[in-house]
Order: structure tokens, then sequence, then C-alpha cells
């Protein structure tokens, strides 16, 4: 396996999400929010979701992207993404070289952060800072400053 290509995010809206990771986040759209893909059996098999039917943005996110999937059909069966303990909920954390100024960067912009920046003083992630946060729809972000053996800087 060579790598990480996308990271697929479900969002409530995608016009609303697309706005927020580009003018908040600052990520470069790749593809514009698409039309409807429409219900069909072979989209609804490949996705493994009976009545599928989305459109997708996609943004250019270091060397690979971050694909935002907004689902006309079938409705969530979740009002609200999976608390992180929660099996199946994952994160995103976004490598950044200065957690902190990146941090006030997006305090500017309006992010709320869940706790102050942590700082790792000791053990195998020694030097790592990172934060969490979340997009409009709640789904848990990261932003991280690490350094080696996991960054290379």
């Amino acid at each position: 396996m060579k790598g990480i290509f996308h990271t697929g995010i479900t969002v409530k809206n995608l016009d609303v999400s697309t706005a927020w990771y580009r003018d908040v986040l600052g990520l470069e759209l790749l593809v514009e929010p698409t039309d409807w893909f429409g219900e069909s059996p072979e989209l609804s098999q490949a996705l493994g979701v009976e009545g599928a039917d989305l459109r997708l943005a996609i943004f250019k996110l270091g060397d690979g992207s971050i694909e935002l999937l907004e689902y006309r059909n079938p409705p969530s069966p979740h009002p609200a993404p999976l608390p992180a303990n929660q099996l199946g909920a994952m994160h995103m954390a976004i490598r950044v070289d200065d957690a902190s100024a990146k941090m006030k960067e997006l305090k500017k912009r309006g992010v709320e952060f869940l706790s102050p920046l942590t700082v790792v003083d000791e053990g195998p992630l020694e030097g790592w800072k990172w934060v969490y946060f979340r997009d409009p729809d709640g789904i848990l972000l990261e932003i991280v400053e690490c350094g080696p053996p996991f960054c290379a800087n």
C-alpha cells in the first residue's frame, strides 16, 4: 500500500461544509460540489447503502484529499456524529508546522477548540502538540504538530 488517498466525511449540507472547509480551514477546493448522482443499483451496491443518492466535493490536503459527501437518500439514522469512544468513530488529524499559530488563526475565524493546546513532554509521542475541534456538523478534527519518527520535518 502506498498511503492514504483520501478521507471521506459525510456531512449534513454540502454547501455549508464546503464553504467552511474552504473559508475557515483554508483548504484548496479541487472539485466543486457535484450534482446529485441519483439512485442506481450500481451505486447502492458499490457503497453498501441501499437507495444511495449523494453528491460530493473534494479538497486538497497535503499529498491526499478530503472528500465531503452529502446523502439525499437514505437519510442518516444518526442525528449527530458518533462520540469519540464509539466503535467506528473516527477523527481526522491535520498536520501543521506550528500548532499554536494555527490554533490562533482558526480561533480568529470562529473555531472553538475542545481544550487548550496539549503538549506531550515524554513518551513515544514526545514533542507532539495537538488540539481537537469540530466542524459545523460536530465532526471531530484535530491539528497536530509532530516530529520524528512520525513526521519528517
